[in-house]
């Protein structure tokens, strides 16, 4: 029965397929309760809807989106630029299940200059009032605070609450308040500042906060010109140090030249789950918008269907009429009037540049917020990386890497140590003594570790590593592969550290022939594998520095007469060592070995040829 209603559904839904227009438009896709799941545009609608019921084209995300549709709704439009702003409405007003999802923005403040007979600039994250003008989001709030800063020096605003109606006023309800005594206020509240010269000063701060900057200092110099001619040098020089306060701060803002004037800049970067929008809006050279946003995907969308979307809305939102738009790369988007720019040099491309930097900064300080709210993320996040670095079918969980130590062939040893989901797992660390290897030969010695660690895995049916690292370069990579791919027959990926001619790590090794993957230090990809290098490091030379050093004890023990095995063991288990054993009295050691024998000991301990 199943199978006829799922027959039934597919035939319903090609047949509204097939009778689509092939001009542009968006399409809705519903579930059985009616509800919109995903909405989408296109150029051309039959073409792009018939895309999602293509078996050989569909992504796991794409079969779960098909299999939850009951019936296709459509819009044909006029243009690409309608089907675009269309989309976005109607994802913003039904925030379908499969559909991106654009972040909440509400904890970013704005600037509000509210609708007073003497109105107000106050920071606010919500926007309920549509009499008043928000400036904003600043997704930097630094940029807002400074931009209050200046407001404050050169405008002196009330900051009150007080009904300030004519009526009011007139009837002389209020008084000066401190603010007015320490200059930062003119006290429109007793009629000391007139409603038009203080509207005259709320008309200039909206140019500023609109970037509009060269506006008002030509109204300053104006002003400053005017009141020298009338001898008014007091007033003049008032004026100039306003004029001054606010070309220092242009200087400061002006990122290119003044040329450059109502130009959008975006730019977008990637993560598994999110994609990171940053949009600039330039004014006579300087940044008057500045404010990055975040994409939750949904359903394998690229880089350009994103940014597209991105550029819709924020647009939308901040209401630009730029003609102009700077993006890092061509997209297949058309909208009337406008010019996309790829620039490759220039001015334009100083600009695309801090997009990029502004971006990857937020990206950046996201994935540190998500970290620490959820430590296994970070280290599921680089071991993804490893796995699409080295190519892999499925993310390394389990790693081991190899080391060799000896002194010019001395006491020989190696050390195998685990890590499981980017974490040591010291219980599954393991010593080796060399045990067929005469002389100094890393190779060789390698080569037999290896073959009894992983030998040794497969009688037992323990689990094999998805990646085995060797502190070595080309030639330990290739010993290693000898004994995993030629004598055990198993297919398990070979990487190797390399250092630089200073002795840091830098490269990756992996493949055969080793193909060569730069590490950028100061990552977390880098610190797990100089983490990892430094850990087989450590457990090797630890147990050389062991075996050598009961070796050395062992043969000054062993010269002296009536000490055998288990004297010297039950010597060394009071003792702990030979310095102390040296230290100790006479009737301390028989204890231990007795009287004769004590004497012995410490004779032939204290003897200055031992």
């Amino acid at each position: 029965m199943k199978e006829q209603e799922e027959q039934k559904r597919m035939e319903y839904l090609k047949g509204i397929v097939h009778s689509l227009p092939e001009g542009p438009g968006i399409y809705q896709y519903r579930n059985q309760e009616g509800s919109i799941i995903y909405v989408g545009k296109a150029k051309n609608l039959k073409r792009r809807v018939s895309s999602y019921f293509n078996k050989y084209q569909q992504s796991a995300k794409t079969r779960m989106l098909v299999s939850k549709i009951q019936d296709i709704r459509y819009i044909v439009v006029n243009t690409e630029e309608d089907a675009l702003l269309l989309e976005n409405n109607l994802i913003k007003k039904y925030k379908p299940r499969y559909n991106v999802l654009l972040k909440d923005d509400k904890t970013y403040p704005s600037l509000c200059v509210t609708n007073e007979y003497f109105p107000r600039i106050i920071k606010t994250r919500k926007r309920t009032n549509k009499n008043c003008t928000y400036f904003g989001p600043y997704s930097q709030p630094q940029y807002m605070y400074t931009a209050m800063n200046l407001i404050k020096k050169l405008y002196p605003l009330r900051t009150c609450n007080l009904a300030l109606t004519p009526e009011n006023i007139e009837k002389g309800k209020f008084k000066e308040c401190l603010e007015y005594h320490i200059g930062n206020c003119k006290a429109p509240c007793t009629g000391k500042q007139s409603h038009e010269d203080y509207i005259k000063n709320i008309e200039e701060i909206k140019e500023i906060l609109k970037g509009n900057t060269q506006v008002v200092s030509n109204i300053l110099k104006d002003e400053m010109f005017r009141l020298s001619e009338e001898l008014k040098f007091e007033d003049a020089q008032f004026m100039k140090d306003r004029y001054d306060l606010l070309e220092n701060y242009r200087s400061k803002s002006e990122v290119v030249n003044s040329d450059i004037h109502n130009v959008d800049v975006f730019s977008i970067e990637m993560s598994e789950k999110s994609a990171y929008i940053n949009y600039l809006h330039i004014v006579k050279g300087s940044i008057n918008q500045a404010f990055t946003f975040e994409y939750k995907i949904r359903m394998n969308e690229t880089k350009e269907e994103l940014l597209q979307l991105g550029i819709v809305e924020m647009r939308e939102r901040y209401k630009s009429t730029s003609k102009e738009i700077i993006v890092p790369f061509e997209l297949d988007m058309e909208m009337d009037g406008m010019n996309f720019t790829i620039p490759q040099r220039g001015e334009k491309k100083h600009l695309l540049d801090l997009s990029i930097m502004n971006v990857k900064q937020y990206k950046l300080d996201r994935l540190k917020q998500a970290d620490k709210l959820n430590p296994e993320q970070k280290k599921v996040r680089i071991l993804t990386e490893i796995k699409e670095q080295l190519h892999m079918d499925k993310m390394p969980a389990h790693i081991e890497c190899f080391d060799n130590s000896n002194i010019q062939g001395s006491d020989p040893v190696a050390a195998c140590v685990v890590f499981k989901m980017g974490k040591p797992s010291k219980k599954d660390y393991r010593k080796y003594n060399i045990k067929t290897v005469v002389g100094p030969d890393d190779y060789a010695s390698m080569k037999e570790v290896v073959f009894r660690r992983y030998h040794r895995l497969m009688e037992e049916q323990q689990p094999l590593p998805d990646l085995i690292i060797t502190d070595g370069g080309k030639g330990q990579m290739e010993v290693v592969r000898e004994v995993i791919e030629n004598q055990l027959h198993l297919n398990i990926l070979i990487a190797g550290l390399a250092k630089d001619n200073h002795h840091r790590t830098n490269e990756l090794l992996y493949g055969f022939p080793p193909q060569i993957i730069g590490i950028k230090q100061d990552t977390p990809l880098f610190h797990l594998l100089v983490n990892i290098q430094d850990e087989v490091h450590r457990f090797a030379i630890t147990f050389h520095r062991e075996k050598r050093s009961k070796r050395q004890i062992a043969s000054v023990l062993d010269k002296i007469e009536g000490i055998g095995e288990k004297r010297k063991n039950a010597l060394l288990k009071v003792f702990k060592s030979v310095t102390r054993i040296k230290k100790a009295n006479e009737e301390e050691v028989a204890k231990v070995v007795g009287p004769a024998v004590a004497k012995k000991v410490l004779e032939s301990l204290n003897n200055p040829l031992i």
